[in-house]
Order: structure tokens, then sequence, then C-alpha cells
């Protein structure tokens, strides 16, 4: 069988903006970009059985956004979100909520043995029965898909067991400069440099690639034989909300696509920025950044 089944495993939610609500969640952000590219992306989640839940049903099926969203008795997820003056957001996280118990299914397993990419972050994994969904999912992909660990470490809602046995599933790591700082300390990496703490946790866990951002700072790629260095560009930043998300996505669709490491880095790069001066996480991109010569 063919892989070519794109998925974002793990929360989906309503953002609760100041502007308003918005659906998000950062694998569902992911799979949405993905399948702006032209992959056959989809979300894999829960969401309750409740006006909420219905509505983000709802707004995907509007969208022709491909999702397993099982729905169970529990409140759809929701995050209160508030930006700082530079428009970077800070989370308030609700808990026990649809997604800490995304069902393990047949059909699931079923669709992650044509996987060719899946991404996943650490929220998710805050509750034993997601995590156990999660892992098992990782466990069914084909071992030569991109198993993409965006570690998106949030409030509280991690722990040492959950960032390595996940580094120890992925091949490819994204991580931002302050997470580097927090793993490096938590795995005992004697090192303040984020460029050495992420060329570390490469060569540690044997990983295709780690990405690291830096906001502002630009970004950065370590891969065996090299690494790749961009700058960020300067736009007119409407929010922040799911540019990581974004990035991601931007650089597994042109790798996938064939492009090498630094042509994948630069289509991040751009696509991220888009995302940027845009409201919300999930705008819809220009044809310029989702088309590969």
């Amino acid at each position: 069988m063919k892989n070519e089944c794109i998925i974002g495993l793990g929360e989906v939610l309503w953002d609760m903006l100041p502007e308003g609500c918005k659906i998000g969640g950062a694998p569902a952000n992911f799979a949405w970009h993905m399948a702006q590219f032209g992959y056959d992306a989809r979300a894999v989640s829960a969401v309750g059985k409740d006006a909420d839940g219905e509505a983000i049903l709802g707004n995907f099926a509007e969208r022709g956004l491909k999702a397993e969203l099982a729905q169970v008795d529990y409140p759809t997820g929701r995050v209160e979100v508030t930006l700082d003056a530079e428009g970077i957001p800070q989370y308030r996280i609700l808990t026990d909520v649809a997604w800490d118990h995304i069902p393990c299914t047949e059909a699931l397993r079923t669709m992650a043995r044509t996987a060719r990419c899946i991404c996943f972050g650490s929220l998710a994994q805050r509750s034993e029965e997601s995590r156990r969904t999660i892992t098992t999912l990782l466990d069914e992909a084909p071992r030569e898909a991109l198993r993409v660990f965006d570690i998106n470490l949030r409030q509280q809602f991690y722990s040492r067991e959950v960032v390595t046995e996940s580094l120890r599933r992925c091949n490819v790591l994204k991580i931002n400069d302050e997470e580097a700082v927090i793993v490096a300390r938590m795995l005992g990496i004697a090192s303040e440099d984020i460029c050495e703490i992420a060329e570390r946790l490469r060569v540690d866990y044997g990983l295709r690639a780690t990405i690291l951002t830096c906001g502002s700072r630009g970004s950065h790629v370590f891969y065996d034989g090299g690494r790749s260095d961009l700058t960020t560009p300067k736009v007119k930043v409407a929010d922040t909300v799911g540019a990581g998300d974004s990035f991601t996505a931007g650089f597994c669709a042109a790798w996938l696509h064939g492009c090498d490491i630094a042509t994948a880095h630069a289509r991040g790069v751009a696509v991220s920025a888009y995302v940027c001066t845009c409201e919300g996480a999930t705008p819809h991109l220009p044809e310029e950044l989702t088309r590969f010569e």
C-alpha cells in the first residue's frame, strides 16, 4: 500500500482570541496547511458532543479539511489566548477536555500504517489515554515516514518521560529557543548555547533533522552533513498564533516534495512570515507559497 497520508495528531480546540474564537491546536493547524500544499492531510483528535464540537466538525467540512475527530463524553477543548504588546500569545489551557481522550481505533491504526508523515507534540500527551493513542500510532507508522515532534511545551503540561519517549519515536524535532534551554536542563545537557543543544539532540537521538526557531532572531536546521541558517523576514505582525505550525508544514511539504534542506527551510520561513501577517492560525495561503516549480 502506497504511503501518502499526512497526519496532524493531537489537540484540536477553540482559541479564544481577543478578536473572537478561532479553531486551533498545533496538529490541526499543521494538517490544514499541509492540505493547502496538495497533500492528503487530515487532523486526528477528539471533540465533545456539544455545540463547540459540532462547530469544529462543520468548519472542517466546510473548508474541506479531512479529519478523524471522535466525539467523546468530554467538553470540546478551549484555550484562552491573550496577546502581549508584540503580538506574542499567552495561553490558558483548559484541562480534562475531549482531546485528552482520543480513542485508539483500528481505523486510526490502519491510517497510521499508510502515513508518509505524522506531526505530533507534547501537549496532547498530558493525559494517559491520548498519550497511549499517539505512541501506538507512531509505532504503527512505516519506518521511512517522517515522524515530526513539534514539541510545543505549554505551561506545566509536559514531563521528562514524555519528552524523552517522544524524542525516541521521532526522526525530526522542531523546537524553539526557549524550549531548547528547558529540554537541555531536563536532560542534563551542559550547555547554554541553543545551537549546540539542538545539534546535540539530533546526534543523541539519531534524528534526520532538528529545526530550531528563534523568533525574530532567525531559525536554523541541523542535519547530517550540515546546517541551514536563515534570518526572519521583517513583516507587519498581526499575531504569531500558529506561526510555528505553519513553519513546520511549509518545511515538511517542501522536503516531502523532494526539495533539499535549505530549500525546505526557506519555504517554512516564508510560510510562517505570511501567517504572522494574518489574524489567527489558519489563513488561506497564496499560491506562490504552495506551488513548487
